[in-house]
């Protein structure tokens, strides 16, 4: 397994950050290779520009500015993200890692004709997990629609392989859990990683390997 671990916050003492070693320790432990981009501290730059966006559909000049992470995207074969959930979504600068990255002919391929859609471009990606805490309840959190854990497990699992192994976990309540509730869910986030990296398709493919 090659996982990229694309994580997302601004303190390098955050619960955020202890979730990020768990999954990092139990993939090397399960045998994966690892690949972490740390946007905050990489300083990476959101903000798609005018710029940016005139040159979106050429694939040379739109990956120019980014060619360090979408080399590691083409690497993986496996896609996790760690992160805070802010108003009920992502980061704003894991939203422009999104934007500026998983660019056409990168993540996904154009529509060939009118009236058709965007095609699978991640196709290589054959796992994505997703590991978040939230300020609200799993309840309000589901109200609302859980628009972070939507856009990345749905909307970019789309352009995945369509086989591909998921995992997901929150911790809700971030700001009133206890110490005990937090090294609890980091046993949940160690046991998931654990099954998911230990599922029969990626035994199977790291074999063949």
């Amino acid at each position: 397994m090659r996982a990229l671990i694309i994580y997302c916050h601004p303190s390098p003492q955050s619960f955020t950050a202890a979730v990020r070693d768990t999954v990092v320790e139990r993939l090397q432990s399960a045998g994966a290779e690892t690949n972490i981009i740390d946007l905050y501290a990489n300083d990476f730059d959101p903000v798609l520009s005018r710029e940016d966006w005139e040159g979106y559909l050429d694939t040379d000049t739109n990956t120019a500015k980014v060619t360090a992470d979408v080399a590691a995207l083409q690497w993986a074969d496996t896609l996790i993200f760690i992160y805070p959930t802010w108003w009920y979504g992502l980061p704003a600068l894991l939203k422009g890692w999104l934007d500026r990255v998983l660019l056409p002919e990168v993540a996904f391929h154009m529509p060939r004709a009118d009236g058709e859609t965007i095609r699978p471009g991640l196709t290589h990606i054959t796992g994505l997990g997703v590991f978040t805490t939230c300020g609200a309840s799993w309840w309000l959190t589901r109200l609302i629609g859980a628009p972070g854990k939507r856009t990345l497990m749905r909307g970019i699992g789309l352009l995945c392989n369509r086989r591909k192994r998921t995992t997901f976990a929150a911790l809700y309540l971030m700001d009133t859990t206890s110490a005990e509730q937090r090294a609890r869910h980091l046993q949940k986030v160690a046991s998931k990683v654990d099954r998911f990296a230990a599922s029969p398709g990626r035994l199977k493919q790291r074999a063949q390997a």
